[in-house]
């Protein structure tokens, strides 16, 4: 009896077990299932496979085409890739979201070649707009002109501008960010004169006789900036919406935003909550608002908001200008400005104290520093607070310096050996390589300056970006920078300080993998594994095997997050 009882009871259980593998298999039938390209994961265990099937917002499967058409049923969408080549979503390592907005609202001047045009711009956009009405704009680059003015301290006057733009006030932001140049009637609001005092952090310039020159470096941009009329909610929901159209043309699924008061911090929540935000925004403090890390730091870090769309875990704050204002602080003087030696915008003593609070509240750090005595004050502020407090320590705190362009060679192994993050665009040197050679001397740009080759090596994991809008935001362009070392015109043969390119991979690592690891979520994106969020960026050729010029002729066909395709071209 008992034998009987024992074959019967075999018999029911493979019974359940076939029933219950067939329902599970109908359960787990796919959303949606891309196959026939070239689809590379990042995953070093299985770095290229054949096809990916989604379920909701995750992947379900990563593997063979034979694998995975158990996955395709009747409402399954199948994506048939014709030979593109797909990769995950690309992350941009450092922008600000609402100046990409704003530059396609206001007057971008990135593409002006001279000052001359410029001015045309500018009076072209005010002969539109009401007497009195601020014009502003973004992008120009004195160093980028082909056609150069006469200039005052490496930089043009105001004259020219305030001649064919005289009724209305006129600001127009450097292309770092870092300076910017203001007309007569905008000084005239401002009550700027030649008895203005010279604030902390920065410089009016001045011509020899003392009058402003128009130039407002680093801080001094502020003493304009608080005349100007803030910007309507209506015009910040308009930016944002543009901004979001421009990732997701360009293939970007995630976005570090380098700098956010509240204002836009509840702009982000706003649009988020209603499913509008889609982009997964990874949001940095405004480190200049003591009010607003007051309440962060005592209410804690917000993370994955809204259906995984929005985290705000970190603190931005400036150790020192640009380069191309001579605003990065430097150890030794500038080559071509004798005794000049950049500026350190916040107080040193005010970045060190802010660190300290948020690495004990569990906040990562982010500090903008570029000259190599600003990116040693920072190391040297990180390794006192690691040290300080190792019982408030995070178990990874992963402290980011943003941009770290010239270093000290003493202090390129600091990184790796903290654990600190070098958050680096590469489109800066495509762009500004062949000026910076003028600012710090052939030895000083070998030595120390864009070491992306050098900082890898030594263990560093590197986090590409544009800093748009100082850059365009297409990561195309700094992903061809990074393994060619040229300009986007393609100078010069072989590339500056060869032997600093990325490779491919590398270039694509610092886009997505490491990208997502300098914001805690290597264990959710980054690469194409089962379990991890389905973001996908998809192009129309293979950017890992076509030759370095074919890069940048490269168009994005889809952008994929969670699942949903956010961006299809026609």
């Amino acid at each position: 009896m008992n034998r009987y009882l024992t074959v019967y009871m075999v018999i029911l259980t493979v019974i359940i077990n076939s029933c219950s593998q067939n329902s599970n298999e109908q359960s787990i039938s796919a959303d949606k299932v891309i196959f026939n390209g070239s689809i590379y994961s990042m995953d070093d265990s299985n770095p290229k496979v054949e096809a990916v099937a989604i379920k909701a917002d995750t992947f379900l499967y990563v593997g063979t085409y034979e694998g995975v058409k158990q996955y395709i049923g009747d409402q399954t969408e199948t994506v048939d890739l014709d030979g593109k080549t797909m990769t995950p979503g690309l992350v941009e390592g450092h922008a600000h979201i609402m100046g990409v907005g704003y530059n396609l609202l206001n007057v971008d001047l990135r593409e002006a070649k001279s000052y001359q045009e410029v001015v045309e711009m500018v009076a072209d956009r005010a002969s539109k707009a009401p007497e009195g009405t601020w014009i502003t704009g973004r992008g120009w680059h004195q160093d980028k002109w082909t056609e150069k003015p006469e200039m005052t301290n490496g930089f043009p006057t105001h004259d020219l501008l305030s001649e064919a733009v005289p009724n209305h006030p006129v600001y127009l932001k450097h292309a770092s960010g870092h300076a910017a140049l203001a007309n007569a009637k905008a000084m005239e609001i401002a009550a700027i004169s030649e008895g203005t005092p010279q604030p902390d952090g920065g410089e009016i310039f001045k011509s020899v006789s003392g009058s402003p020159t128009g130039i407002f470096n680093e801080t001094a941009q502020g003493l304009i900036t608080k005349v100007i009329p803030d910007a309507t909610k209506e015009s910040d929901e308009q930016a944002l919406r543009l901004a979001l159209e421009q990732c997701f043309k360009y293939g970007i699924t995630g976005f570090h935003q380098a700098g956010s008061g509240p204002d836009h911090i509840n702009l982000f929540k706003e649009f988020a909550e209603r499913g509008d935000l889609k982009l997964r925004l990874y949001v940095m403090l405004n480190g200049r608002d003591e009010e607003l890390l007051d309440e962060y730091f005592k209410n804690g870090i917000e993370e994955d908001l809204y259906d995984n769309q929005l985290t705000v875990r970190s603190v931005k704050l400036y150790a020192d200008g640009a380069l191309g204002s001579r605003g990065a602080w430097l150890l030794e003087e500038y080559t071509d400005a004798p005794g000049v030696h950049g500026h350190n915008v916040m107080p040193m003593d005010e970045i060190e104290a802010i660190t300290k609070d948020a690495y004990k509240a569990g906040f990562q750090v982010c500090v903008h520093a570029i000259g190599d005595r600003a990116n040693r004050e920072v190391l040297d502020i990180y390794e006192r607070t690691f040290q300080l407090y190792p019982e408030s320590a995070p178990k990874e705190p992963r402290f980011r310096i943003e941009h770290a362009q010239h270093f000290h060679p003493d202090d390129i192994p600091r990184f790796a050996e903290m654990g600190v993050i070098p958050s680096m665009q590469a489109i800066h040197m495509a762009s500004d390589r062949p000026w910076a050679i003028d600012r710090l001397g052939q030895q000083r740009i070998e030595w120390g300056a864009y070491m992306w080759q050098t900082l890898l090596q030594s263990g560093a994991r590197i986090v590409n970006g544009t800093d748009a809008p100082v850059e365009p935001i297409t990561p195309l362009a700094s992903l061809y920078a990074s393994v060619s070392r040229r300009t986007l015109e393609g100078s010069p043969d072989g590339g500056y300080e060869p032997s600093e390119k990325m490779t491919r991979d590398q270039a694509l690592k610092s886009y997505t993998l490491d990208a997502a690891y300098a914001a805690f979520r290597e264990d959710r994106k980054g690469s194409i594994e089962v379990g991890k969020w389905a973001d996908l960026t998809i192009f129309d050729k293979n950017i890992m095997t076509i030759p370095e010029d074919d890069i940048l002729d490269t168009k994005v066909m889809m952008t994929i997050i969670g699942g949903e395709i956010v961006y299809e071209a026609e």
